[in-house]
């Protein structure tokens, strides 16, 4: 397995960034190498520059955004106090935005079949002992009902990518019966959809399935890396996988969702090129990511992390987190069981606004527990704990646990959704709507020790809710909640 790092990519000679077109719907044009390198070139130089970093912050604190560059000079901040004020205001962006509701989800992986040879991931194709699986319809079903019998309302649908094995056919006739699935009080609401790079076509008929965000991590955005990560199969063709949002855009997708695979790359390159796709995708489209993830590399069946000498450590992961939050203030971030209980519960404060819970990263899982020997994981979960656990332990910190889908289902999608949250009107929505999700859970799911701590916050968080109106309505639909009615929505 190769080795990444020092690559000198700071001291490289530089023909300019002519070919540098946000516009351009060419992967190479709209994240451009040489563009890339003059912005870290720049960083360095600036990252003890307390004038231009009071500047930038400045800027930061109109909640409009900042651009590549300028979100890459704080990255590169090496000044503790001006660090505290970037932390300090991602925190104070994220509650302007999203205040303190944290989004619930769950990954169901379909099949871990795949042709590719991703040399950081074990489902590659030459990785001859791993269980290869793929849930048939029925296992589906099953594993649905246990996942709504955990409480979950929304799924991240995860496949490897085989043409033959797992088919566009297949994602659209799991995706039909996910939806078809109403198991005591419990449905999926949401499903969001990882799979590989795929044609307008294939993203037109996602679309036309009712799926709600299309997720799809570029893993580098550092095309020779990119190559050599990635020796074997479709995937391998880094343009037409760059491209891939586009092309979801133009297949009627408005919800996309970008992310990279820290550790395969200086983190400095993908944070750079990360927010080239979000200016991007607002130039072309006018809309930005709806989420951003964060994974960092993590050890599975035959891949040690450690081979990888790109990794960062969790003071890096935090300010990485800090300053996404404050260049593009209106995407959700997400953070999944990947990490641990600690990591998640500081990176919360600065930005994320999405995490996973009770997860299972192999073939099944949820109905009963893989068996050691069959491990079809895609890498190894940090946090263990039940979503119950979690839901709990938000509500300790006053993080209001959501279960809501509503936006998607009445059409807030693409910029739409973005104009509600950047004029701040979301919020007469989303308090309300998440309150009364989480009363559901309380009272099909929850244990006692959770309810205790959620039916105050809940009665609590009533109160923060802007409109006079919108109180009594919700006060309304939470003791029709208690009488057994289901899904109120705004």
């Amino acid at each position: 397995m190769m080795c990444l790092k020092g690559k000198n990519d700071l001291t490289r000679g530089r023909k300019g960034n002519e070919m540098y077109d946000p516009k351009s719907k060419h992967a190479e044009e709209f994240i451009n190498h040489e563009e890339i390198l003059e912005t870290l070139d720049y960083a360095e130089k600036n990252k003890e520059n307390r004038a231009l970093i009071r500047e930038i912050i400045e800027k930061a604190k109109a909640r409009k955004g900042l651009s590549h560059r300028e979100a890459s000079v704080l990255l590169a901040c090496d000044i503790p106090e001006l660090n505290e004020e970037i932390f300090a205001l991602a925190e104070q962006i994220k509650k302007d935005f999203y205040g303190n509701r944290i989004v619930m989800f769950a990954p169901l992986y379909l099949s871990n079949y795949c042709v590719n040879g991703c040399v950081y991931c074990p489902y590659h194709a030459k990785n001859k002992h791993i269980a290869r699986k793929k849930l048939t319809q029925e296992e589906i079903r099953q594993e649905v009902i246990a996942l709504q019998d955990m409480g979950h309302k929304r799924l991240a649908l995860e496949t490897g990518e085989d043409p033959v094995n797992c088919p566009i056919e297949y994602v659209l006739e799991s995706i039909r019966t996910i939806y078809s699935i109403k198991h005591k009080n419990g449905a999926i609401r949401r499903v969001n959809v990882n799979i590989a790079a795929t044609t307008v076509e294939n993203y037109r008929k996602l679309h036309d399935a009712g799926i709600g965000t299309y997720i799809l991590f570029q893993e580098t955005y550092h095309k020779e890396s990119y190559l050599k990560l990635h020796p074997t199969g479709p995937k391998h063709n880094y343009d037409y996988h760059t491209e891939a949002m586009d092309r979801a855009m133009e297949g009627g997708i408005d919800d996309v969702g970008c992310g990279v695979l820290f550790g395969l790359e200086l983190y400095r390159y993908e944070f750079a090129g990360l927010l080239m796709h979000a200016e991007h995708l607002e130039a072309v489209y006018g809309v930005g990511p709806h989420t951003i993830s964060v994974p960092r590399i993590r050890r599975a069946d035959d891949i040690d992390p450690s081979v990888f000498d790109n990794g960062i450590d969790d003071d890096t992961f935090a300010k990485i987190v800090a300053c996404i939050r404050v260049a593009v203030p209106y995407t959700g971030m997400i953070i999944s069981t990947r990490e641990s209980k600690k990591c998640r519960e500081r990176v919360l404060h600065l930005g994320i606004s999405q995490i996973s819970g009770g997860s299972r990263t192999s073939v099944g899982g949820y109905v009963e527990e893989e068996p050691e020997e069959e491990c079809s994981e895609q890498f190894d979960v940090s946090d263990k704990r039940t979503l119950d656990e979690v839901v709990k332990w938000l509500m300790e910190m006053d993080y209001i646990p959501s279960f809501c889908t509503a936006c998607y289902r009445e059409g807030r999608t693409g910029d739409r959704f973005m104009a509600l949250c950047k004029s701040g009107q979301i919020s007469n929505c989303c308090l309300p709507n998440a309150l009364m999700t989480l009363k559901e859970y309380l009272m099909d799911y929850a244990s006692e020790g959770t309810k205790e701590v959620g039916e105050p916050l809940i009665l609590k968080e009533i109160d923060g809710i802007p409109r006079d109106r919108t109180r009594e309505i919700v006060r309304e639909r939470l003791a029709l909640i208690e009488k057994g009615e289901r899904d109120f929505r705004f």
